[in-house]
């Protein structure tokens, strides 16, 4: 596999975990705790400074006075890469302090059920005032918010309508070894649980009045 080649969510996760990275809907992700803006910016300077020419291509981040959060995969691809690796070791020597404890980590997205993905689609696009997913482009792939502040939508494949429950829910995707804690959370807050056939790759659960969310990973789905 050449140094751009696409990698498997089991192969992303072996590779950055050790060095305090997350694999979450399909970037690698990292926290920094700091005290300040400043100091964000400092991170963040460091951080890109590594990565040198492949940071416009790779590399996101979010400054905050308490965190910086770091997010890198292939933007030509909507990939984890071997130079997603290269790049992920790089800021890791370079910036100090890159911890899994440095949370939030988890990534949010807006799934809607759909008979006629290609009909809706388009409504949802508008309406938002998203773009297609760079690198995963087509009539069913994902939308998401040019500014990059919204979460993504995605459209699932229905085979008939469900009347008696809600068409649109979120999926938090969050570390693979966050997943069970996020769940028991959940359920201890009043929720119950519609499903975990499917576990770990997302557990279906519910409010109180049967509004549906999935709590998501990355596991259990090569």
């Amino acid at each position: 596999m050449g140094t751009d080649g696409a990698l498997t969510p089991q192969e992303t996760s072996d590779a950055v975990t050790g060095a305090g990275w997350r694999l979450v809907l399909g970037a690698a992700v990292a926290g920094v705790p700091v005290g300040s803006l400043a100091e964000a910016a400092g991170v963040a300077a460091r951080a890109v400074a590594a990565a040198g020419a492949d940071a416009d291509g790779h590399l996101r981040l979010d400054l905050r006075p308490d965190r910086v959060l770091l997010y890198v995969r292939s933007a030509a691809t909507a990939t984890v890469t071997r130079r997603d690796l290269d790049v992920v070791a790089r800021i890791s020597a370079a910036v100090d302090g890159i911890e899994p404890g440095a949370r939030p980590l988890d990534l949010l997205e807006i799934a809607i059920d759909a008979l006629d993905i290609a009909a809706v689609r388009p409504f949802w696009q508008a309406i938002l005032g998203y773009v297609d997913e760079p690198g995963a482009g087509g009539p069913l792939a994902a939308l998401v918010d040019p500014a990059g502040r919204g979460p993504a939508v995605w459209f699932q494949q229905m085979d008939a309508p469900r009347p008696q429950r809600n068409r649109i829910h979120v999926d938090v995707s969050v570390p693979h070894d966050e997943a069970t804690a996020r769940v028991k959370a959940a359920l201890a807050a009043g929720g119950t649980l519609r499903s975990d056939a499917e576990a770990p790759a997302f557990w279906v659960l519910a409010d109180p009045e049967g509004n549906e969310a999935c709590v998501s990973t990355w596991q259990g789905r090569d």
